[in-house]
């Protein structure tokens, strides 16, 4: 391109605005169409990728799902059968290998036969666990796309893997054949566009250099209608001083005579200040100059600086009002972060109290000098508010920010407001009171004069009341007073103050509802649980339940722990705990339901695993009848995560018979001062149905503690259950001097967090073992004139332990359980009598068949046996055990006999 003398210029130095046009939509094309290439090469890569994925999963599955593949991989030859079958699935997708495998990762198959029976290259672990995964590796072929996929069996458990890889290349081929069409029509549009762009430069640059009259004369019009039309002055003075423009905003705002134009600045009547600034042609930004009444910003630049004439431009902008709007806004955006940083800072938990005192403390600190709040005592109780009346009681439940002495009630300060006062007549309307001047004594000082010059004596000067108000009840009322602030409460506060505490009433609210619930789920929980230790000599226990805090956004409050102790036949005792996962009412109920059958069961005198068979078949049972009656919506109301372990323990032979259902192992104090879990053999939590459970026997010393507990105790946010098992462990071992309360406090003390998320059960039992000289133990002959034998040996026995008031009906069970025994059951046969806080007889068989009680007519000559015993005894029953079964009875003792004298009868 030629220069404006005829010397050559630079394309890269064109200043002309065609010129500088040209260049930029050049490059603007040649960067969008760039981008494009880039952005579809990037793409054909990606695609590229999941095609591989997909492609490779697809065959994998396939493959993993075909019939026989599961059977071949259990046969005695799986490559002999999949090989074939691999190989030509392979040919077929058009993979690179397809390889099957054991669970350990050792090849069935390979596209290289000498590979079979290696090591497989990969990720396998999620495989193992059910689930597919795919992943980019470098293999010898290049890089490639593999996936891996569980074979599972008829079990649902897995018994193999099938994966599946295909190089990127192989699938990436198509889209690289596109390449050659794609850059052409890359460079042919880059050429259209550039010609198109030639074009509209040219005719730009023929219409900015060819101006005519007409065209001119519009353009001055356009800026000069501009000019004058803008909200801002502008003055434009020459380099004599004289004023050649001035737009009619520079006119109003200077107050300027019509003629000013061409006089010069200092004789046009302007101030002195603001004259001596127009003609000192000084550089100036947004300074600030009083003219009049106004204030405004002046900006001033010199016209020489762009090649001008000598002189200066003025811009003037008048900020009065702006300055007042700005004030307001200032106001109005500060207001909006106080209630934005209100909304997180008041209402964190779902409590009541601890809402309030944050309201207070936020209201002390970024509003007023103090705040203090009052809510009604059914409103603290949880209980919903009372209807709007003028003397509901309150109490004072927080108060923020630095209180004088004898000022204001006090925490705790019961109170009513009275109905002759502004606060009693308007506040249980829902009306906020603003007094501005609290030393006026308006009327407020009614409710307690005395001190209401105290607190005006103390300065605080001025008062916003406002009741707190949820779904159009009352729930309490905030007031806010200042002492340090000077300046007094107006309308604009009160408007403030009015939104802070709606906002804070729905927390209030939400939290005492949270509470009514809370209580509601506590209250029944309790009433569920155990309330005191049955009396028993088996064992010396103590327990502790601590439910989950409330308030932390759902995860806490009462849950589903609970534990037991149940006395059962032959001096024996049942050790319960169970865990049914989730909080609130539902899980309390569905507790009580457990352990409403857990009793039941137990009084079958069923072993552990038994009993954990029918509860778990009632779990599956309470889960089917409230899935058909529930929605989807409500589907999370089955029992999912019940968990129980159960414990026998014998303190005649010290045997402890356990089992457990998806619960945490039990820990065991030895007297020696060892802690050991107990390694019982662990079955699936309650509701699974049909899993079997095992039972562990263990041989406990006297004086051994068995410690049972709930996963609450030993697993938090910040701790892995096992840490805290340990932690358990470590804590209670080598103490073997503590007592069952000792212990429950030392372990509240090391695992308790601050605020526990999950219910704590936690039953400690010392093991007591009963003397030798209150058990009698005889075997008999199947022989009935051995009847009377043991009748003899058993008054002989009761007359030593001074019972012999009992002799006459003993004598008559053990006739009876004796010559049933020998008359229906299976020898041998042996005879307990056990002196504990009742007399226990037992009478054992290796018979399975159960006696019954019925009623024998007149006319029988038998069956009234049974009848009899039931008559005498306080309690009979049947056992089984592994060889047999027991028949039982207990026969009630006196008070001074129930309780041993002996101090060794008494247990550790």
């Amino acid at each position: 391109m030629a220069g404006r003398f005829g010397r050559p210029r630079s394309v890269l130095r064109m200043r002309t605005l065609a010129g500088q046009v040209f260049l930029l939509q050049v490059a603007i094309v040649v960067l969008l169409v760039a981008a494009a290439i880039a952005a579809l090469v990037l793409q054909s890569r990606t695609d590229s990728e999941r095609e591989a994925r997909h492609r490779s999963v697809a065959v994998a599955q396939a493959f993993a799902n075909a019939p026989g593949t599961a059977a071949a991989l259990t046969g005695p030859d799986p490559s002999a059968v999949l090989q074939p079958r691999a190989e030509a699935a392979r040919k077929g997708s058009q993979v690179d290998f397809l390889v099957v495998m054991n669970t350990q990762g050792i090849r069935y198959t390979h596209p290289l036969p000498d590979r079979i029976g290696k090591k497989f290259v990969g990720d396998i672990g999620p495989a193992l666990a059910g689930r597919v995964t795919t992943e980019k590796v470098n293999g010898t072929i290049g890089p490639l796309v593999q996936a891996v996929v569980p074979v599972v069996g008829h079990d649902s458990k897995v018994v193999g893997l099938v994966s599946a890889g295909i190089t990127i290349t192989k699938v990436s081929g198509v889209v690289n054949d596109q390449f050659p069409l794609l850059f052409g029509s890359a460079a042919g549009v880059l050429l259209l566009t550039t010609g198109g762009t030639a074009l509209v430069s040219r005719r730009l640059r023929r219409q900015t250099h060819g101006l005519g009259p007409e065209e001119m004369t519009r353009m001055y019009e356009h800026h000069d209608a501009v000019l004058h039309a803008v909200r801002e002055g502008v003055v434009i003075v020459r380099g004599d001083g004289r004023l050649v423009l001035a737009n009619d905003e520079a006119r109003r705002l200077l107050d300027l005579p019509p003629d000013v134009e061409g006089r010069q600045v200092a004789a046009i009547g302007l101030d002195p200040a603001t004259a001596v600034l127009l003609e000192s042609g000084r550089v100036v930004t947004d300074e600030v100059h009083p003219v009049g009444e106004r204030l405004l910003a002046v900006n001033q630049r010199s016209t020489e600086r762009a090649g001008g004439p000598p002189g200066s431009v003025t811009t003037l902008r008048d900020t009065t009002e702006l300055r007042a709007l700005t004030g307001r806004a200032d106001l109005a955006r500060g207001r909006l972060k106080l209630l934005y940083d209100a909304g997180t800072e008041i209402g964190t938990t779902l409590d009541v109290v601890r809402t309030c005192e944050e309201l207070a403390r936020f209201g002390a600190e970024r509003f007023s000098d103090l705040v203090t709040v009052d809510l009604a005592v059914s409103v603290l109780n949880g209980e919903e508010p009372e209807p709007n009346g003028p003397a509901v009681e309150m109490r004072r439940t927080a108060v923020g920010g630095e209180v004088p002495e004898g000022s204001l009630y006090p925490v705790g300060e019961p109170m009513r407001f009275a109905p002759s006062t502004v606060l009693g007549s308007r506040l249980p309307a829902g009306e906020p009171v603003l007094e501005a001047d609290l030393a006026g004594f308006s009327g407020w000082q009614r409710q307690d004069p005395e001190r209401a010059r105290q607190i005006v004596a103390h300065g605080i000067h001025s008062m916003i009341a406002v009741p707190l108000r949820a779904r159009g009840v009352v729930l309490g009322v905030v007031l806010f007073w200042r002492s340090h602030t000077p300046e007094a409460f107006d309308e604009e506060d009160r408007s403030l103050a009015e939104e802070l505490v709606a906002r804070a009433a729905v927390s209030i609210d939400n939290a005492r509802r949270f509470t009514r619930e809370h209580t509601m789920a506590v209250t029944l929980q309790r009433s569920l649980l155990p309330r005191a230790l049955p009396d028993q000599n088996a064992v010396e226990a103590a327990f502790r339940y601590l439910p989950a805090h409330a308030g932390l956004g759902g995860l806490g409050g009462v849950g589903g722990d609970w534990f037991d102790i149940i006395p059962l036949p032959g001096t024996r005792v049942a050790l319960v705990v169970g865990d049914v996962v989730g909080h609130g009412l539902h899980a309390a109920a569905t507790m009580g339901r457990l352990r409403t059958a857990v009793h039941n069961f137990a009084n079958l005198d069923v072993p552990p695993d038994e009993l954990l068979w029918h509860l778990d078949e009632l779990v599956t049972r309470i889960d089917q009848d409230e899935g058909a009656e529930g929605t989807d919506s409500d589907a999370k109301a089955g029992v999912t995560g019940a968990t129980c372990l159960y414990a026998i323990y014998d303190p005649v032979t010290g045997d402890c018979t356990m089992a457990r259902a998806g619960h945490v192992q039990p820990l065991v104090l030895r007297p020696d001062g060892g802690a050991e879990f107990v390694e019982v053999p662990g079955g699936p939590p309650l509701g699974l149905g049909g899993m079997p459970f095992d039972t562990c026997r263990v041989r406990l010393p006297e004086g051994s503690r068995l410690v049972l507990y709930t996963d609450g105790l030993v697993e938090h946010r910040s701790r892995a259950i096992d840490d805290g098992m340990a932690l358990l462990g470590r804590t209670l071992g080598g103490r073997p001097e503590q007592t069952p309360e000792e212990t429950c406090e030392a372990a509240l003390d090391a695992l308790l967090p601050d605020r526990p998320t999950d219910d704590i059960a936690l039953l400690v039992a010392r093991t007591r073992r009963l003397p030798a000289g209150r058990i009698a133990d005889w075997e008999v002959p199947a022989d009935p004139s051995a009847v009377a034998q043991v009748r003899a040996a058993a008054v002989r026995k009761l007359i030593e332990w001074g019972l012999a008031e009992e002799a006459f009906t003993t004598e008559l069970i053990l006739s009876e359980l004796v010559t049933n025994a020998i008359r229906y059951a299976a020898g041998p046969i042996r005879v307990r009598l056990i002196h504990d806080r009742s007399l226990i007889c037992e009478v054992a068989d290796h018979s399975s068949t159960s006696p019954h009680l019925r009623h024998a007519a007149s006319t029988d000559e038998g069956g009234r046996g049974l009848f009899l015993i039931a008559q005498l005894a306080e309690r009979w029953g049947t056992r089984y055990t592994g060889d047999g079964k027991v028949i039982w009875t207990e026969q009630a003792l006196p008070d001074p006999v129930r309780t041993p004298a002996a101090p060794d009868d008494a247990g550790p």
